[in-house]
């Protein structure tokens, strides 16, 4: 039997993501879930990413992607900085023809992957950067009172159309849509109509957002109102991305018109719903690779997989001593969660891309860094671990090993094609019609 990265053997019975998504495909098809609506909208798409969280939480395959982690006195600043946003920050007054809805990580203080787009929008943009999970934008505005406040209010739960049985019966793990129903769908509804107001007070003709399915409100009111909805990409795609999979391309509400990819590779990688078009904006914001140092390997961590991944790293470390191993932390993780195994140096600040842009090889599961890293040219192995599906199309490509035995390390390709992956920035074409 083979054995995996970090020395035991598969477990046939525990859950995959994969499965999983089958599951969810299953019963969201049998229960007609796309087509179902409460008070006008259509629920199952404003919770689909939630509920397919939750499955791989509960089930034990997955961490919180993205924990957010919060004092009391953090609460309280965050309640104070809302309150004084509806006056400082407001993005009513004044007048624009765009609207920019950033990613909230900012590697070193930078929104990467709206960077180029503001710069070419300019002030015609009005750029609404929330400051509830990050750092906004110098300049931006945000309505970060109104999206707290329009969640504080709802009923403990509402029918869930027997979703939660028919996914508990598939999966085994209950998940409790009908709370998560009550919660997002009031709040949906309540920030829809503010941003159709918004939208409407500036006659916006173009929405250009980052992370759609979690910003449905906002192409829900686009959409009410017939105005172009553009996502830019921000991370792999795949699949098994509920965000973005729909098999079958069926009709799937408010969505946006567009999706902007990185590369070529994104554009059929997965089945997107109905009607939506895809386009390659390419990739500014990578560095060019530099001086590649043999010895280094970086592990590309993640807060959905970092327990496990980290034992796979101590594991290539024994193996190759010769071999200089680096954990790499993502933003949102922090030292203290882990115990780094001897021969692993963890490694904080600076740049994951420049560090990316000296290694010989890395290692991850499913981050997108890791085909940032192809194009950077390093050697990619994938570590057999819950989520390394999102990979499926890379490895099966050469691009990447599927790597079930620390030894493999070193049988690790080079991507051939990066620019597929990555390709040089078209934005100049994309934003040519909002420039006139």
């Amino acid at each position: 039997m083979t054995s995996t990265a970090n020395g035991t053997e598969p477990n046939p019975s525990r859950p995959t993501v994969a499965g999983l998504c089958r599951a969810i495909w299953q019963v969201e098809q049998e229960l007609d879930l796309l087509r179902w609506t409460i008070k006008g909208t259509s629920p199952w798409p404003i919770i689909r990413m939630r509920v397919f969280h939750e499955l791989t939480r509960r089930s034990g395959i997955h961490g919180a992607p993205h924990p957010a982690r919060r004092t009391p006195y953090d609460k309280a600043a965050l309640v104070a900085k809302h309150v004084t946003g509806v006056a400082t920050r407001s993005p009513f007054p004044g007048r624009y023809d765009a609207l920019v809805v950033p990613h909230p990580r900012k590697p070193n203080g930078v929104e990467i992957y709206t960077d180029e787009l503001r710069g070419r929008l300019g002030d015609r943009a009005l750029i609404l950067d929330s400051g509830i999970n990050g750092t906004p934008l110098p300049g931006s505005k945000n309505l970060d009172f109104f999206t707290s406040a329009a969640g504080a209010i709802h009923r403990d739960t509402i029918g869930d159309r027997g979703a939660t049985a028919a996914l508990e019966h598939l999966t085994g793990v209950r998940v409790p849509i009908g709370a998560l129903l009550a919660r997002e769908v009031p709040k949906h509804l309540r920030l829809r109509a503010l941003y159709r107001a918004l939208l409407k007070k500036h006659r916006i003709t173009t929405v250009y957002v980052v992370v759609a399915y979690f910003h449905q409100h906002i192409v829900g009111a686009a959409r009410d109102l017939g105005i172009r909805v553009v996502e830019l990409q921000h991370g792999a795609i795949s699949p098994f991305h509920l965000g973005y999979s729909y098999p079958g391309r069926p009709v799937v509400a408010d969505q946006p018109d567009e999706l902007w990819c990185f590369g070529s590779y994104w554009t059929d990688v997965a089945e997107l719903p109905a009607g939506m078009r895809t386009e390659v904006m390419g990739a500014p914001f990578l560095p060019q690779p530099g001086p590649k140092d043999p010895r280094r390997v970086v592990f590309l961590s993640q807060g959905t997989v970092g327990t496990e991944l980290v034992h796979v790293a101590g594991a290539v470390a024994k193996a190759h001593p010769e071999l200089d191993v680096r954990y790499r932390l993502h933003p949102s993780e922090r030292p203290e969660d882990y115990t780094i195994p001897p021969g692993v140096r963890l490694s904080t600040g600076g740049s994951t891309l420049d560090l990316l842009a000296t290694a010989t090889y890395q290692v991850g599961v499913s981050t997108t860094a890791l085909f940032e890293g192809m194009a950077l040219g390093c050697r990619t192995a994938v570590a057999d671990l819950p989520g390394h599906e999102y990979l499926n199309s890379a490895v099966a490509k050469g691009h990447a090993l599927l790597m079930t035995d620390p030894e493999q390390l070193t049988q690790a390709p080079l991507c051939d094609d990066p620019t597929s992956y990555y390709a040089p920035s078209d934005l100049s074409r994309l934003t040519a019609e909002q420039s006139e």
